[in-house]
C-alpha cells in the first residue's frame, strides 16, 4: 500500500515536531540551494524555530545585499501604491471642480446670449449688463483701431501713387522740352519721311520685240489637184501661220 497524505496541521507531540522540522529545514535549505544555482537567482531564506534559533541561507553569502535590495523594492512599491492612491484622490477632486466650472461656464454662456433670464435678479441682471457694455466698449475700441490702421495704410499707398504719378510728369515734360529745343532736327525727319512716301516706283522697261525674218517654200494643194509654186520671200510671218493663210 502507499503512503497515505500526510494533513498539514501542528504537530503536537514535540520530540516528533523536532524530528519534522529538521528534516524540513535541511529540504528547504537544499531546494533554495538548487534554485540559486540551476535558475541563477538571488536567493535569502530566513527561518526561525520554535525555540527562536536562526537559521539562514544567502546565495554568495550576501545576506545583506539581499536584504538591503529588498527594502529598497518594499519602499518604492509601498510609495508608488501610496502616490497612487493620493494621485487617484486628486483626480477624483480636480474632476469635481472642474465639471463644476464647466457648469458654471456654461451658464454665464446662456445668460449673455440672453437665456435662462427668469431665475436671475435684479442685481444680477445689472451686473450682465454692466459686463456686456464693457464687452462692447473692448470690441469698438478694437474695431476702430483696425479701421485707423487700415486708413493709414491706404494713405501711405496713395503718396507713393501720387509720387511716382509726379515722377511721370517731369518726365513728359522734360521730352517735351527737348523736342521744343530741336524742331529743325524733327522737320528734317518729317521730310525725308515725306519724300520716302511720295517717291514712285521704278518699273522695269519691257523688251522690245525681235523681227526675225526667214525664207521658206511652201506647196498648197488647189482643187483641181494643181500645185502653185511660190517665191521665196521675206516676212516676218513663223511659217504655220503662214500655212493657215495659204490655206485660207
Amino acid at each position: 500500500m502507499g503512503r497515505g497524505r500526510v494533513q498539514l496541521k501542528r504537530i503536537e507531540n514535540k520530540i516528533n515536531r523536532q524530528v519534522t522540522f529538521s528534516k524540513r529545514r535541511s529540504g528547504l535549505l537544499k531546494k533554495a540551494h538548487e534554485i540559486s544555482v540551476l535558475c541563477d537567482a538571488e536567493v535569502a531564506l530566513i527561518v526561525f524555530s520554535t525555540k527562536g534559533k536562526l537559521f539562514e541561507y544567502s546565495t554568495d553569502s550576501c545576506m545583506e545585499k539581499i536584504l538591503e535590495r529588498y527594502e529598497r523594492y518594499s519602499y518604492a512599491e509601498r510609495r508608488l501604491v501610496a502616490n497612487d492612491s493620493l494621485s487617484n484622490g486628486n483626480w477624483t477632486l480636480e474632476h469635481a471642480k472642474l465639471k463644476a466650472r464647466i457648469e458654471v461656464l456654461q451658464k454665464n454662456h446662456r445668460h449673455f446670449m440672453g437665456e435662462d433670464l427668469d431665475s436671475l435678479s435684479l442685481k444680477e441682471l445689472q451686473n450682465i449688463e454692466q459686463q456686456l457694455d464693457s464687452a462692447l466698449k473692448h470690441i469698438r475700441a478694437r474695431k476702430n483701431q483696425l479701421m485707423h490702421e487700415s486708413i493709414t495704410e491706404l494713405q501711405k499707398k496713395g503718396k507713393v501713387l501720387q509720387e511716382h504719378n509726379n515722377m511721370l510728369g517731369k518726365k513728359i515734360k522734360e521730352k517735351e522740352k527737348s523736342r521744343a529745343h530741336n524742331p529743325l532736327m524733327e522737320q528734317q525727319q518729317q521730310q525725308d519721311g515725306n519724300a520716302i512716301e511720295s517717291s514712285p516706283l521704278l518699273l522695269p522697261q519691257p523688251f522690245q520685240s525681235l523681227s526675225m525674218s526667214c525664207p521658206y517654200t511652201t506647196h498648197v494643194p488647189e482643187e483641181n489637184d494643181s500645185t502653185v509654186n511660190h517665191d521665196r520671200s521675206d516676212t516676218l510671218l513663223p511659217p504655220w501661220m503662214l500655212r493657215h493663210h495659204l490655206g485660207d
